[in-house]
This record gives structure tokens, sequence and C-alpha cells, in this order.
């Protein structure tokens, strides 16, 4: 029997699928992966975070929109958006504010974390080898 909670957990996971994968495409197609690169690096980054971030937010937002080990990519994802939350601390709280600040990346973080206590809810890919071998956090 499908519960609210089943449906309200698909719809975060969705959704944050759905905004890693844009935010993934925007650092592709807009910023482009050496403007992404330089990025980081102007942070004193390693420039290799770039590209794992940038596999991160592509391949996490689609395990998400699919719901393939969910709980696992959740929380794979924080680091990610613990980064992001660091790197925005210094524009000041508000997102909207020139540079963004860190409420959008902290709260998104609070979210996979939501999303790793639910599970993945209703409409999910059940890949049986996945589901024996991460058990819980497929």
């Amino acid at each position: 029997m499908t519960t609210s909670t089943d449906y309200a957990a698909t719809l975060l996971r969705v959704s944050s699928g759905v905004l890693f994968l844009a935010h993934g495409l925007l650092k592709v197609n807009v910023f482009t992966i050496a403007g992404t690169v330089g990025y980081f690096e102007s942070l004193g980054l390693p420039g290799f975070l770039a590209y794992l971030t940038i596999a991160a937010e592509l391949a996490g937002g689609l395990a998400l929109i699919l719901g393939v080990a969910v709980r696992l990519v959740s929380l794979a994802l924080i680091p990610v958006l613990l980064g992001a939350t660091w790197v925005h601390v210094g524009n000041g709280w508000l997102f909207s504010g020139e540079g963004g600040g860190w409420e959008f990346p902290l709260f998104w973080t609070v979210a996979q974390l939501a999303v790793a206590l639910l599970g993945a809810g209703a409409f999910a890919l059940r890949i049986p080898a996945l589901q024996r071998s991460l058990g819980q956090f497929a």
C-alpha cells in the first residue's frame, strides 16, 4: 500500500534530482567545464573537484529522478552541498543577494538528509541486484 509519505518522498526525491541535473548542466553548458574548473581553482580548490562535482550532480540527479540507490546517492551529494554552502557563506544569508548566499545550499543539504531518511518513496526504479547489495540504502 502506497502512503502519502511515499508520495511526499517521491516529490522531494524527484525535485531534488531535477535541481541537481539542472546545476550540473549549468556547469557544462553555460559556465563550461573549463570555466567551472577555473572557478574552483580561483577559490583555492583543486580543479579536479570541479569534474567530480559535475559528475556527482549529473549522475546523482539522474539517480534521484529514477529512484536508484536513493539513500546512498543523497548522502553522497551532501559533501557537494556543504562545499557549495562554504563557497557562498561569505556572500551573506540570502541566496538572492549578489554572489548568492548560503541559505539555499544549506536548505538543500537538509533536504538531502530528509531524502536519505525517507528513502525512494513511490515510483522508484527497483533494481533487484542493487537492493540485495545495498539493502536499506538501495
